[in-house]
């Protein structure tokens, strides 16, 4: 069994953007510039911005957070992305989600320019992802394509299930791994809480995304031998310790590890390859 290591992967390609932005900057070009717009105070969304902002740092990008109370309007927030669109100098630009309830996310997402869109939500990039052409994609899909591809694991023919059919991962992912290109050309399975007798399907699964937000979801028993697995899940859940509780994935990692080829631990896994998404993503934008 290998541990497929999102941070140490994730630290070799934060070095390999830093000394291609050493190399934009020698050539008299421009600095690449993120901007972030975070709404509200919600913990995990103000921790995961705080790591945008330090990657960014981190490999000599230009880095903007905008930080906004949750009782904004829906259109002053519009305006704010409008005139960030407008800005020259801003390459890229993320919207922190969840936004309040008040506010339309689609609406949101949709106005952003597409050629700023480094989330790769924007329907322009996901219909153009769908379609093979270039885009930007989306961060968690597109970590898990470049884990994927520096591990060397063959996916042409291999049978693959996603579990999980959300906009964010399930679906991008099912998209990616069926296209005609390396890594891909799986035979993809999407499963979700309507399906009946996962196991079934997992059991004859040679890779297996489990991507539901179901704690320790997938058992031991549901995996054959030899099986890789990714595990988007992260959830934080009780624990005898002193910050009194521990991050678990969608898979119950004693079981399922003794039996499998590559595995993705949590945290450590496909978390840290989400940011550099985004860094490859803003780097795109800027032109290089």
């Amino acid at each position: 069994m290998i541990i497929l290591d999102g941070k140490a992967t994730a630290d070799k390609i934060k070095i390999e953007i830093a000394a291609k932005v050493d190399e934009i900057l020698l050539k008299g070009g421009k600095r690449p510039h993120l901007a972030a717009i975070l709404v509200g105070e919600d913990g995990a969304s103000q921790t995961y911005v705080g790591h945008k902002e330090k990657a960014c740092a981190q490999v000599g990008f230009t880095s903007t957070i905008l930080r906004f109370s949750d009782t904004i309007t829906e259109d002053f927030l519009i305006n704010e992305i409008a005139a960030i669109n407008a800005n020259p100098d801003i390459d890229g630009l993320i919207v922190q989600l969840p936004l309040p309830k008040h506010i339309n996310e689609q609406r949101v997402i949709e106005t952003i320019d597409p050629k700023k869109d480094v989330d790769g939500f924007h329907p322009e990039n996901v219909g153009r992802m769908v379609l093979g052409l270039p885009s930007f994609v989306s961060a968690t899909p597109w970590g898990i394509m470049e884990l994927l591809k520096r591990y060397s694991i063959e996916t042409s023919g291999k049978n693959c299930v996603v579990i999980g059919r959300s906009n964010i991962v399930g679906r991008p992912m099912a998209n990616l791994l069926s296209q005609k290109s390396k890594p891909g050309d799986c035979t993809v399975t999407i499963c979700h809480s309507r399906t009946k007798d996962i196991k079934e399907h997992t059991l004859n699964a040679d890779i297996i995304i489990a991507a539901l937000g179901i704690p320790e979801f997938l058992t031991g028993d549901m995996v054959k031998d030899g099986a890789v697995i990714i595990d988007v899940g992260i959830t934080r859940v009780k624990a005898d310790n002193k910050s009194g509780f521990r991050l678990v994935g969608d898979v119950l990692f004693r079981e399922v590890s003794p039996k499998c080829s590559y595995i993705t631990p949590v945290p450590g896994g496909v978390g840290p390859m989400t940011i550099i998404s985004l860094l490859n993503n803003t780097l795109k934008a800027a032109g290089y």
